[in-house]
């Protein structure tokens, strides 16, 4: 199929070949794709990863065949009456981000990428790695100098350089672009890419098939919104396909030491509120400039999308109540079920919701 780039801010087009991280003039790509309607019978039955669903997916060519590892396909568990969980750090790097690095490395391989960097908060820079390393590609990860050190041995173990950068995610994040553009390498980065998100969707693919239908409740975690994005491209995609009759209520999480895109849809603004974010637990959302955060804002507004905070003094109870129920998972992970818990608080109990449990707990022993 031939693909192609459409830039968010001055709508131009590019090929997908390009190995330009955004349009010239800055903004952002988006890509040009519309999926066919959704159709069971165009799921791949044989195939065990998300790419069963590839015909719904924005792919080059075949090259996803040597670069999945079987990602996707995470059970879905009962944790009370009210929740049921995505276990989605049963994947192959431990996170849920492996579903995006598998397209986004496909694409790579696709045109012909030998090398590139990426910044990341541990998980999508892992799980980079990892893929980079399955498909022969050299990759160097930048990460916060405190980043879990499981995470960053995990990164080390694949064979790709980690640089640790003093200071915020946001100025880790600036580093990074900045020698992307002073040695002109590859940005294999989860927010600027949309191949990524297109990954993501699965979540959302899985979920239908497995459950034959979308819950009313779906919790997501923001930080850059890869997932966000993803989900809610799918949910459109179904809605669109007329197999799901409304759109759930998304309940958009942010740490409350973190939440630029929460304190904007209070005041229903056009961008982020400009924070003072302080350390937190969740350190897989403490993204206080993310660079898609009017688009996320306005894709909120478009579904009526809530957005809350998980308490800080919150997220340890929350990681041992699931470990207490066999589920051991990591503390931006915890934040997911201590804001879930929060929302119930502000809007009564709120049943037939679904959680994602992001990653797994070994990486965030710290």
């Amino acid at each position: 199929m031939s693909l192609s780039y459409v830039c968010t801010k001055c709508g131009k087009r590019t090929p997908v070949t390009t190995l330009e991280p955004c349009c010239e003039c800055g903004g952002l790509f988006e890509l040009d794709f519309t999926p066919p309607k959704w159709d069971e019978k165009l799921i791949d039955k044989n195939e065990w990863s998300l790419f069963r669903y590839r015909r719904f997916l924005a792919l080059d060519d075949e090259s996803w065949r040597t670069v999945s590892m079987g990602e996707g396909m995470t059970p879905i568990i009962r944790l009370d009456e009210n929740v049921l969980l995505k276990m989605d750090y049963f994947m192959p790097t431990l996170s849920f981000k492996d579903r995006g690095a598998a397209t986004l490395v496909s694409h790579m391989k696709s045109i012909g990428v030998k090398s590139c960097v990426q910044d990341s908060s541990g998980n999508a820079g892992n799980a980079v790695a990892a893929y980079a390393a399955r498909a022969g590609i050299g990759c160097e990860i930048y990460v916060k100098e405190d980043t879990s050190p499981a995470k960053i041995r995990m990164i080390e173990s694949h064979g790709a350089k980690v640089h640790k950068i003093a200071g915020s995610r946001d100025h880790c994040a600036d580093v990074c672009r900045q020698r992307v553009v002073s040695d002109h390498l590859y940005y294999a980065n989860h927010v600027f890419n949309p191949f990524f998100y297109e990954g993501m969707k699965a979540y959302i693919y899985e979920t239908f098939e497995q459950l034959g239908r979308i819950p009313s409740n779906i919790v997501v975690p923001v930080g850059n919104g890869t997932l966000y994005l993803g989900v809610i491209k799918a949910l459109e995609h179904l809605l669109d396909s007329g197999v799901i009759e409304k759109f759930p209520q998304i309940i958009a999480l942010q740490s409350e030491y973190c939440d630029p895109l929460y304190q904007a849809n209070l005041n229903h603004a056009a961008e982020p509120a400009v924070i003072e974010a302080k350390e937190t637990l969740a350190e897989g959302i403490a993204i206080a400039r993310p660079s898609r955060g009017a688009e996320l804002l306005e894709l909120a507004y478009k579904h009526d999308i809530r957005f809350v905070t998980a308490k800080e003094d919150e997220i340890l109870a929350a990681r041992a109540l699931l470990a207490s129920r066999g589920i051991y998972c990591e503390h931006t992970t915890a934040a997911n079920y201590a804001a879930y818990k929060h929302y119930c608080e502000l809007y009564g109990p709120t049943s037939d919701t679904l959680i994602t449990m992001c990653g797994a707990g070994i990486k965030s022993d710290h």
